[in-house]
């Protein structure tokens, strides 16, 4: 079987696109997938979108982690799938598509993507550190020095405790540089490894940041990959909405491969 791809990156967050709108990809097979991801023996990359038709939104994204499993949204992701859309010629400047926590909202705006994420009702405070769902579930920690923290060991030892072992969680590491700026470094669950960039993860970062450090929107990101911006409006209660990641989406190549 020949498989033609996209391969698309968000700040270094990189990704094997494939245009489904036929239903010719088998997406039950988690060997393939994770094949596809494998940076040696496959195309390399920290997961794989599905891009299919629906009858009630412009288009569908189904994300795959990079260990072939399902996964949950994908911010940075989403934001390559709605450049991808834009590619194939599914959408114009304007988005409104489903992924796997609901329904988002995105535009194309002077080369940058801006992703609408689902609203935060609570942020839960476990010692120091914070835990949330922006999508994917993020376990959030600031420190004094992340450039060189060791994020594998201490982002594995987070996602296997004993809370967390079964389902998992994505582990995040935030130092703060500045009134509106933050650096994050991710220890993401289904890579189980660092990744240049995690979408969710920036955003959970970012409310975060501006919750219990009182930053005001939007939030400046840097990440190992480049640099991201979250947008959000926080209530009283301390939820937050009107939540916007932002930031570039680009082509790498496309190719073809047989398996």
């Amino acid at each position: 079987m020949v498989i033609s791809f996209y391969k698309y990156q968000g700040t270094g967050n990189d990704f094997v696109m494939i245009d489904n709108r036929k239903l010719t990809f088998p997406a039950q097979d988690e060997a393939l997938v994770k094949h596809l991801c494998d940076r040696r023996m496959g195309i390399g990359a920290d997961g794989l979108i599905l891009l299919q038709d629906h009858p009630d939104y412009d288009f569908e994204m189904v994300y795959y982690n990079a260990d072939g499993r399902v996964g949950s949204m994908c911010g940075n992701g989403a934001r390559c799938t709605v450049r991808f859309a834009k590619q194939l010629g599914v959408i114009e400047d304007v988005a409104c598509f489903l992924a796997a926590d609901g329904e988002h909202q995105a535009s194309v705006e002077r080369g940058l993507i801006q992703l609408k994420m689902n609203d935060v009702k609570t942020v839960e405070r476990i010692g120091e550190d914070s835990y949330l769902n922006t999508g994917s579930p993020h376990y959030v920690r600031f420190v004094e020095d992340v450039e060189h923290l060791d994020v594998y060991e201490e982002g594995r030892a987070i996602r296997y405790n004993e809370r967390f072992r079964e389902v998992g969680t994505n582990a995040n590491f935030v130092q703060r540089l500045g009134d509106d700026e933050i650096y994050v470094r991710t220890y993401e669950r289904g890579v189980e490894d660092e990744t240049l960039s995690c979408g969710t993860g920036v955003t959970a970062a970012a409310l975060v940041a501006g919750g219990l450090k009182d930053m005001q929107s939007p939030v400046k990101v840097k990440v190992p990959g480049g640099e991201l911006e979250v947008a959000f409006e926080r209530s009283s209660d301390g939820s937050f909405k009107y939540i916007y990641l932002i930031g570039p989406a680009k082509l790498v190549f496309t190719g073809s491969i047989t398996v």
